[in-house]
C-alpha cells in the first residue's frame, strides 16, 4: 500500500512540474507539439527512473561506506549526465526526427532540476530501493502527463484567433500552466 501511495503522490499530488515547480524549462520549451512532448516525456521517464536506481546505488554503496555523503549532489549530477548522454545517442540513432524536434532540450535533461530533485528527495525521505524506483517512475510519469496535457492545450490555443494579440505565445502558455497547477491542487486531499 505504501508503494502505491508513493506512486500516486509523486505523479499527481506532488507533481514535480505543477506542484513543486521543477523542470519548468523543458516543460515550457518542448510543449509546443504533442509528438515532441511525448518524446521528451519518454526520455525524462527513462532518465528519471534510471537516475533513481543509479543514485540510490551510488549513495548507499559508494558514498555512505566511504563517508563522503556530502558529495551526493555532484555524484548525482554525474550519474544523470551519463544517463542523458546514453539517451541522446539512442534517440539520435533510433529517431533522428525526434532528436531534431527535441533539440537543445534533450541535453538539458542533465540540468533538469526535476531529475536531480527526485534523486535528492529519495535520499531525504530515506526511501528503500523499491520506493526510490517507484517515486522516480511516478514523478517521471507525472512530468509526462503535465507536458502532454500542456502540449495538447497549446496546439488548440495556437489555432484560436480569439486570443488577444498581447496574450499570444508565452503569456497565454504561462496562464495555462498556472491554471493547470491550480487544477492539480485538487489532488492535495487525495493522500494524507
Amino acid at each position: 500500500m505504501k508503494i502505491f501511495l508513493i506512486f500516486i503522490s509523486s505523479m499527481l499530488v506532488n507533481n514535480f512540474v505543477l506542484s513543486r515547480f521543477l523542470g519548468i524549462c523543458s516543460f515550457l520549451g518542448v510543449s509546443k507539439k504533442t509528438d515532441a512532448a511525448v518524446g521528451m516525456g519518454l526520455a525524462v521517464t527513462f532518465v528519471m527512473t534510471l537516475a533513481s536506481v543509479m543514485s540510490y546505488s551510488v549513495y548507499h554503496f559508494i558514498l555512505e561506506p566511504l563517508n563522503i555523503t556530502y558529495l551526493k549532489t555532484i555524484a548525482f549530477v554525474l550519474v544523470i549526465a551519463a544517463l542523458v548522454q546514453f539517451v541522446e545517442m539512442v534517440i539520435q540513432k533510433m529517431s533522428p526526427k525526434l532528436y531534431k524536434a527535441l533539440g537543445i532540450f534533450l541535453p538539458l535533461i542533465t540540468t533538469n532540476c526535476a531529475v536531480l530533485g527526485v534523486a535528492v528527495l529519495n535520499i531525504q525521505e530515506s526511501y528503500s530501493f523499491l520506493e526510490s524506483v517507484v517515486n522516480g517512475l511516478g514523478a517521471a510519469l507525472g512530468y509526462m502527463l503535465a507536458i502532454v496535457l500542456l502540449s495538447g492545450i497549446r496546439e488548440r490555443i495556437d489555432n484560436n484567433e480569439n486570443i488577444p494579440l498581447v496574450l499570444r505565445g508565452l503569456p497565454i502558455t504561462l496562464i495555462t500552466a498556472g491554471l493547470m497547477s491550480i487544477a492539480f491542487l485538487g489532488f492535495q486531499g487525495l493522500i494524507r
